[in-house]
């Protein structure tokens, strides 16, 4: 019998047709030897005459996307790409139309070339990820949704350095691609700014004076500080930190245009500066109220309490400036999660505070004055009620049940929290951003 031609990676010609982008096929992870479906995004070819595959796992979030060997791809279970009002075309019937136009393309004399050695050829179609070389010329750090979704589904930089951590990008980010051609971007943890080597960011350190972002320090305790940033008045550090930011935030969209926001960084003091731990940016005018836009903790400064630190922070410039605040959605799975139990913590702790001051019996406390005493949007209020199956309906009205066992569980996880927010250190003013002079 006459063996199928195979190329370099050891898969036959004919299935590597079949590997196209938007085909779904199970792939073994290798940190955990399971198998999840994945779609394939791009390929790229080694220079061993194999193949390497940007996977997405199905259902699970864009970070976990990586380049997998084409030996980590169960070949026999492919489901290839289906089009919107089209059937399902079976992998045999896939196979039949191409061999079908190749023999066309030879009696038309198309594509002489490549027919000639469409049976014989070892190495695979390959579409190779196109990165763009920087951000597109409408001032926009995002791309178009329908144009460039493909290319920004892909992670562009490989490793990130900034003070003592180097961590590992999640998503695209839109940084110039001579760097995102090399291993590793350095960047200054004090101005945010962008360099190819590490000889190149001791050069730009003898220059840069800066020990702290730019702008002014509106909080401070113990080694915590924060720094309100004016997009406006500091454009090269906002789009720098935008463009860091992006690297681990995948639902915003980045403009250059950073003069309608306001960053506030928190930090913390060694003896070689303050370093930024995380930020979160709101609008100078925002028409809902939203008091965040975006916000990030560094992964390397995740699992301390810092972006409870930063929600904390967030509602309390709202009460300072007499608002109901809440986060702009959607929110991702990790912003959710921290929200979520930042707003349980608060919602309990409102309510246990208002049990234990003197109050008529049985105390009454309504919806509306929850908001008022957290600065929360009632939805959130009611979505968290909900959440900790604390609201019920009984005789024609809604009812808050809080039972001992609860108090005593959030009074243990407050105790845990060593570091708050405390608002006798705050010293800021909000401003009138209506008045565009003031911008």
């Amino acid at each position: 019998m006459k063996s199928e031609l195979t190329n370099g990676s050891g898969i036959s010609n004919k299935i590597a047709l079949l590997l196209v982008e938007g085909a779904r096929v199970p792939v073994r992870k290798r940190s955990t030897d399971d198998w999840i479906e994945g779609e394939i995004v791009a390929k790229r070819p080694l220079e061993n005459g194999k193949q390497e595959f940007y996977i997405h796992y199905i259902d699970y979030n864009k970070r976990l996307d990586e380049w997998v060997s084409d030996d980590q791809l169960d070949v026999n279970k492919i489901k290839l790409p289906q089009t919107k009002n089209s059937r399902p075309v079976s992998p045999t019937a896939m196979l039949n139309k191409v061999s079908r136009k190749r023999k066309i393309e030879d009696t038309n004399g198309y594509s002489s070339s490549h027919s000639a050695n469409s049976d014989t050829d070892d190495s695979p179609t390959i579409v190779p990820p196109i990165v763009p070389a920087g951000p597109p010329s409408t001032g926009s750090l995002s791309q178009n949704q329908n144009t460039y979704d493909g290319l920004t589904r892909i992670k562009n930089v490989q490793q990130i350095e900034m003070g003592k951590a180097r961590m590992t990008p999640w998503y695209f980010s839109p940084y110039p691609q001579e760097l995102c051609n090399l291993p590793v971007i350095y960047i200054c943890e004090f101005c945010l700014k962008y360099l190819k080597s590490s000889n190149c960011l001791k050069r730009h350190k003898l220059k840069c004076k800066l020990y702290h972002p730019p702008g002014n320090e509106i909080y401070r305790k113990n080694n915590i500080s924060v720094f309100e940033i004016d997009g406006r008045k500091n454009k090269n550090y906002a789009q720098n930190l935008c463009l860091l930011a992006k690297l681990f935030l995948d639902h915003k969209t980045l403009y250059y245009d950073t003069d309608p926001f306001l960053f506030y960084v928190m930090t913390e003091y060694d003896q070689f500066g303050l370093h930024m731990v995380g930020y979160f940016s709101k609008e100078k005018e925002s028409s809902e109220d939203y008091n965040v836009a975006c916000i990030l903790t560094l992964p390397c400064h995740q699992k301390k309490g810092y972006g409870r630190l930063l929600i904390e922070f967030s509602y309390l410039l709202s009460q300072v400036e007499g608002k109901l605040g809440s986060p702009e959605k959607p929110l991702s799975d990790l912003g959710l999660l921290s929200y979520r139990s930042y707003w349980s913590n608060a919602v309990l702790e409102a309510l246990i505070q208002y049990l234990d001051s003197p109050t008529e019996s049985p105390p009454s406390l309504t919806i509306l004055e929850l908001c008022d005493r957290l600065c929360m949007k009632k939805e959130d209020v009611i979505s968290t009620l909900q959440h900790l199956n604390l609201i019920h309906y009984y005789k024609g009205q809604y009812i808050i049940c809080l039972s001992n066992e609860i108090i005593d569980q959030h009074r243990k996880s407050m105790f845990r929290r060593k570091v708050r927010i405390d608002e006798k250190y705050l010293q800021w003013q909000p401003k009138d951003w209506s008045k565009r002079g003031k911008w």
